[in-house]
C-alpha cells in the first residue's frame, strides 16, 4: 500500500489476536513497529516474528503514567511515530441486571479511556516530527447493541464519537482518524464460545463464516496507508455483511 514503507507505527494491544495481525500486515508493508501490551513477553515473541524492525514495550493503556513512561523508553530509531493502531481492549460480559461496578469500570476504563490516552499521546508524537500522521481506533459492530455487553456497548459506541472529533481536531495537524469496527472475528476468545452459539451467529453472517484478524488488519493497513488520504473521521464496518442481514 501506497506511503507505509519506512514509516514507524504504534501497536496497542499488540499480543493479542487482531493486535498481533496487525503488528504482522504493517511489519509486512515495510513499517517499523513498536508492540505494546501488559503482557510484555508476549510482545516480545511477536515482535521477535515480525519481517522487519520491531521492539515490544509494557503499556497498560487506561494508564497515563504507562503512556507517559512509554513515550520516554522510546529508542531513537523508533520514536518518529506516524500511525497508531488502537487495539488493545477487554470484555466483561453480564446482562445489565447483573453487571458489578467492577464489569463496568474495567472495560470502560481499557477500551474508552484507554483509545482516548491513545489519541493524545499519538497527537503529540506526531507533533514532535510535524509530518501528521494516522490513528485507526477499533470500535465493533457492538455499538448497535448486544445481549450481556452494556459495557462493552457504550465503550465501542464512545469510540466513534470520539474517532470523528479526533478527526475534526486533528485535521488542522494533517493527522487523520478513522475506526474499524469488527464483526465476529476467529480469534481464541470467539472460538472458546459453545459451538451452538457460534453456529447461530454463522447464520446471520452474509458471508456465511466469521472473519480472521489478517482481514481486519488489512483494513486497518488501508486506513493507514496514504491510499486512504481522502478518508477521516469514518467508521469502517467489517463485518461480512452481518449488520446488513435479516435478523
Amino acid at each position: 500500500m501506497r506511503g507505509l514503507s519506512g514509516r514507524t507505527a504504534l501497536v496497542t494491544g499488540g499480543a493479542g489476536g487482531i493486535g498481533s495481525a496487525v503488528a504482522v500486515r504493517l511489519a509486512d508493508e515495510g513499517v517499523r513497529v513498536v508492540i505494546a501490551d501488559r503482557d510484555h513477553e508476549a510482545a516480545r515473541r511477536v515482535a521477535a516474528g515480525l519481517s522487519g524492525p520491531a521492539i515490544a514495550l509494557a503499556l497498560d493503556v487506561a494508564e497515563r503514567a504507562s503512556w507517559e513512561a512509554l513515550v520516554d523508553s522510546l529508542p531513537a530509531d523508533f520514536a518518529g511515530i506516524s500511525i497508531l493502531a488502537n487495539i488493545a481492549g477487554i470484555t466483561r460480559d453480564r446482562s445489565l441486571a447483573k453487571m458489578q461496578d467492577a464489569d463496568w469500570d474495567a472495560v470502560i476504563n481499557v477500551n474508552l479511556r484507554g483509545t482516548w490516552l491513545g489519541c493524545q499521546t499519538a497527537f503529540r508524537l506526531f507533533a514532535d516530527h510535524g509530518k501528521g500522521g494516522a490513528i485507526i481506533n477499533i470500535a465493533s459492530t457492538a455499538i448497535f447493541g448486544t445481549f450481556g455487553q452494556a459495557n462493552y456497548s457504550s465503550a465501542k459506541a464512545g469510540i466513534t464519537g470520539l474517532t470523528r472529533t479526533a478527526a475534526i481536531e486533528g485535521a488542522k495537524r494533517g493527522i487523520r482518524v478513522n475506526a474499524v469496527a469488527p464483526g465476529v472475528i476467529a480469534t481464541p476468545m470467539v472460538m472458546a464460545v459453545p459451538e451452538e452459539i457460534r453456529a447461530k451467529w454463522t447464520g446471520q453472517i452474509l458471508a456465511g463464516r466469521f472473519g480472521t484478524p489478517a482481514e481486519i488488519a488489512a483494513v486497518v493497513a488501508f486506513l493507514a496507508s496514504d491510499d486512504a488520504s481522502y478518508v477521516t473521521g469514518q467508521t469502517l464496518i467489517a463485518d461480512g455483511g452481518a449488520t446488513t442481514g435479516d435478523f
